[in-house]
């Protein structure tokens, strides 16, 4: 058999445990039992350690201001959960409910995120109507509804049961 010279290239190789890094380390592992000379480049090695989880900490707040400014719907809510988390702060409730009822209305500021990451996605794709488009926008937006439900079902359920 001849010895073949092979190059990968990939962003991400083991240590890291992710599906590509073990897959192609298990590719690269395999070809060099078989006596090919097998080399791994990685161009882009991001950040690691404090700095890796300080650019993530920044690149999280561009997030938080790009939808505060370009998106209405999740202002609205970011106004909603100031008057929504001091008023369960307040309430007379057990503390478990009190939880309960602040990880609601958290919980639909994230969906809202992954909404608007969703939409913002898909309309850098394309900007013409597609039956694909309109889905993925139409189950970002149920998504959102079922997180304000859940937000409405919470608040009953602590409510009622408080008294």
């Amino acid at each position: 058999m001849r010895t073949l010279d092979i190059a990968f290239v990939t962003e991400t190789y083991p240590p890291e445990v992710n599906g590509v890094a073990m897959t192609v380390g298990r590719l690269v592992g395999g070809l060099r039992e078989l006596g090919h000379r097998v080399s791994v480049i990685r161009p882009r090695q991001g950040k690691t350690g404090l700095r890796r989880v300080w650019n993530a900490f920044n690149y999280s707040l561009a997030g938080l201001k790009a939808a505060y400014l370009c998106e209405d719907a999740f202002r609205q809510e970011v106004w909603l959960a100031l008057l929504l988390i001091p008023a369960a702060l307040l309430l007379p409730v057990p503390w478990l409910g009190r939880g309960l009822m602040i990880a609601s209305v958290l919980l639909v500021l994230v969906v809202e995120l992954l909404n608007s990451a969703i939409e913002a996605v898909v309309d850098r794709v394309s900007l013409e109507n597609h039956r694909l488009a309109k889905r993925a926008k139409d189950i970002g937006s149920a998504a959102v509804l079922v997180s304000l439900l859940t937000v409405v079902v919470v608040w009953t359920c602590v409510l009622l049961g408080a008294s």
